[in-house]
């Protein structure tokens, strides 16, 4: 098998897509039950990395570990670096340490990084040992960074180049090196202190003369990134300027690493994911590999959150029980209030909490943004009043019960744009992440406010 087949899936037709293909799991776990190793390697052998990291991740802990123990030395380091944070422990736990030792010294410096953070002590120390000195020297110095940082996010592996150097001089170095990065994009120019100036990419290099100096090759956007720097500011960085790689610098601005595109986007894409999560009060760290025990455990604390936010809506309903007491319909009704708002709210605060994440909603332009809100709710209020309007004069015969459901609408529609933007920002303004807590806010604000207007409005009018 060549590196080209391993890093090549095969392209799908027009009628698939890149998920796992059904038939091909079932022959692989029929190779499991069965016992059959060669089978399974050849099933395995056309597959990339990250399907079989899929694999491992979709079927259960038993066939899992029988996998695994079978396929055994063939097992490659780029499967552990693609599993989710979750199950790596556990996978590590199965393997054997000859296996594990050569999965590893096959990985890059910043994968080995991303794979022993989160382990522990015991199985960070195995990992370690297995590695050349230089290789776990460099590894123990990235894991004394920050957690999140640049210094965690960088290879150590770099190709750099004095600014004074040749076309010539940069090709014949990258042949005759026998220790260069098994994938790089740009050669970094630095000055006599190790001071990233600019980077250069391949195909400049390739397409000069030998004679042309590199510096006169060097692309307009630099930017360099301070180890400390956030990994989500780096990400953003990435995605602004749309960076490649970009060198690492320590506090006296030498070069010590290189951050490249696949690293920050796989960063940019665990935002999004934990945003997700946290919007849906799952946690941000939920995978369909975890247990029952653990699926539990995060959702418990959050779950509780609504029913606090609940029993407050409840108790303005109890304020009004003379009310619904008189006007059953309005208990029919009621929902419809509460619910609408609901979702007004949230679409508001998914476009706010995406907006802050990006760096779109700031406070230059929050008024409008939250204007704009504003309208939109009472634009949409407006069409829906009506609409609940006449289904309350033909569905119970009393016009005054259309106007109130009508105006309550609207109300409590305003409000969910206005709670909806309002919110994350004021979260994040004291040092809350919005994504995290905005939902049971608004969720509370709307259906307070919803309940409120109706019943309030229902009492004044119809009384």
């Amino acid at each position: 098998m060549t590196e080209t087949d391993q890093l090549t899936p095969p392209i799908p037709s027009d009628d698939e897509d890149y998920s796992l293909d059904a038939k091909n799991v079932s022959a692989i776990l029929f190779a499991v039950e069965t016992g059959n190793r060669d089978q399974l390697v050849d099933l395995l052998e056309d597959m990339h990395a990250a399907d079989i990291a899929d694999l491992l991740e979709q079927v259960n802990a038993y066939d899992r570990r029988r996998l695994i123990q079978l396929y055994d030395r063939e097992f490659d380091g780029e499967i552990l670096s693609e599993l989710e944070e979750s199950l790596r422990e556990n996978v590590i736990s199965v393997l054997r340490p000859e296996t594990l030792a050569e999965a590893v010294r096959d990985m890059e410096s910043d994968d080995v990084v991303d794979l022993v953070e989160d382990l522990d002590d015991a199985q960070q120390e195995a990992i370690l040992d297995v590695l050349e000195d230089a290789d776990r020297v460099a590894v123990e110095q990235a894991l004394s960074y920050p957690e999140f940082s640049a210094g965690r996010l960088m290879q150590r592996e770099t190709v750099w180049a004095p600014e004074h150097w040749t076309v010539g001089d940069a090709i014949d170095y990258m042949r005759n090196s026998e220790e260069l990065p098994e994938q790089f994009y740009h050669v970094i120019l630095v000055d006599p202190r190790m001071r990233p100036v600019a980077n250069v990419t391949l195909g400049k290099i390739m397409g000069s003369p030998r004679e042309a100096p590199l510096k006169n090759l060097s692309e307009e956007m630099f930017q360099v990134i301070p180890v400390a720097q956030d990994e989500g500011e780096v990400a953003y960085a990435f995605n602004q300027y749309h960076l490649i790689s970009a060198p690492v610098v320590d506090e006296d601005e030498r070069l010590i690493g290189v951050i490249t595109i696949d690293d920050a986007m796989a960063v940019l894409d665990e935002e999004h994911e934990e945003d997700i999560l946290r919007l849906a009060g799952v946690g941000d760290e939920s995978s369909l590999s975890d247990s029952v025990l653990e699926t539990t455990k995060q959702r418990i604390p959050w779950l509780a959150v609504n029913l606090v936010t609940s029993i407050l809506a409840s108790l303005v309903i109890a304020q009004f029980e003379e009310t619904l007491a008189q006007f059953v319909a309005l208990a029919i009704l009621m929902p419809i209030v509460a619910s609408m708002g609901g979702n007004a709210g949230t679409q508001s605060l998914t476009v706010a909490v995406r907006a802050l994440a990006t760096k779109d909603l700031t406070s230059s332009n929050l008024w409008r943004v939250v204007s704009r809100e504003a309208l939109v709710g009472l634009f949409n209020g407006i069409v829906f009043a009506i609409v609940m309007g006449i289904v309350g004069v033909i569905w119970f015969g009393a016009p005054m019960l259309g106007v109130v459901i009508a105006v309550a609408m609207v109300i409590n529609l305003v409000v969910a744009g206005l709670a909806g933007t309002g919110i994350p920002v004021l979260l994040e303004k004291i040092g809350v992440d919005p994504a995290l807590a905005s939902g049971a806010f608004v969720t509370t604000v709307t259906d307070v406010v919803g309940f409120f207007a109706f019943l309030a409005l229902a009492g004044a009018v119809l009384l």
